[in-house]
């Protein structure tokens, strides 16, 4: 008989939301009542998605800046971003006190930190379109070239609301130094889980994908963009109790973008996916 896969290793933002849930005054109660969710994938354990988690190897990294309650929701998509990218890092935001952590990370001479957010709210003189010359563009590889400049990209998504986020873009005055990242997409989002009434409001989990695509990293934004789409078939089978078809089309996408990892792979392994064998 196969033996059931080991859990994924918790990542992230499921240790903030452990040290968040540790100071809580009062329990969280998630909308639509209490039950039972899986603690790493935060979907009922019927439709529990932890065996199918992807991690890719990226140069590239995430900074998650969570507002208060945003690493609690079942909805929340940064936590996929921090399943499938190893170096993600996780923090709250508070309006009065920043976490020294976070100002080491941002500081650290490897990266180049970037605040994604859009142009149109910041001075011309901060924003960019694509990465600074010297950040490291690795199209699909596991180590940066050594003819390349050393810095690697650092993405800071601003994790919450819409108005959340510009509530802490606009009161971190330890971000005011960093280049703004306005991405200008040429799609509206996928995201069902929350409603928005602007088509140009993408989840943090999209605009997770279309960093590491703009960072060169084609083939990992295909596998975040396509874990979304099976994080969200479970969730949402899960909400309306319909069971699940292993053979649907998200997870099938996901499958086709983790082979494609695994095809480009330069000696390293470059895609981890825990998956009993008769999954697909």
């Amino acid at each position: 008989m196969t033996e059931p896969p080991a859990p994924p290793t918790p990542n992230a933002v499921y240790r903030l939301r452990a040290a968040r849930l540790a100071r809580a005054v009062k329990p969280f109660r998630t909308r639509g009542g209490p039950a039972e969710r899986c603690p790493v994938c935060r979907v009922l354990p019927s439709h529990c998605l932890c065996a199918l988690r992807p991690q890719v190897v990226t140069h590239a990294g995430m900074c998650l800046l969570m507002a208060d309650i945003e690493s609690l929701k079942p909805s929340n998509t940064g936590w996929l971003i921090a399943d499938v990218v190893a170096d993600t890092f996780a923090f709250d935001w508070a309006r009065t006190s920043v976490h020294p952590r976070l100002l080491s990370l941002l500081a650290e001479p490897q990266w180049q930190p970037y605040v994604v957010f859009p142009g149109e709210y910041v001075t011309p003189d901060r924003v960019v379109h694509a990465l600074l010359p010297t950040a490291c563009v690795t199209p699909d590889r596991v180590r940066p070239d050594p003819c390349r400049p050393l810095k690697r990209p650092l993405f800071v998504l601003l994790d919450g609301t819409w108005a959340e986020a510009g509530k802490m873009f606009r009161k971190s005055p330890y971000l005011n130094h960093l280049p703004v990242l306005s991405l200008q997409p040429d799609q509206v989002s996928n995201y069902r889980l929350r409603r928005s009434i602007h088509s140009n409001h993408f989840c943090t989990s999209e605009v997770g994908a279309l960093c590491l695509a703009l960072a060169g990293e084609v083939r990992a934004a295909e596998v975040l963009a396509a874990y979304l789409d099976v994080f969200t078939y479970h969730y949402l089978q899960a909400k309306n109790q319909q069971p699940l078809d292993w053979a649907s089309p998200a997870h099938l996408r996901l499958r086709q973008a983790c082979a494609r990892v695994d095809s480009v792979s330069t000696g390293a392994e470059n895609v981890m996916m825990k998956a009993p064998i008769s999954y697909f």
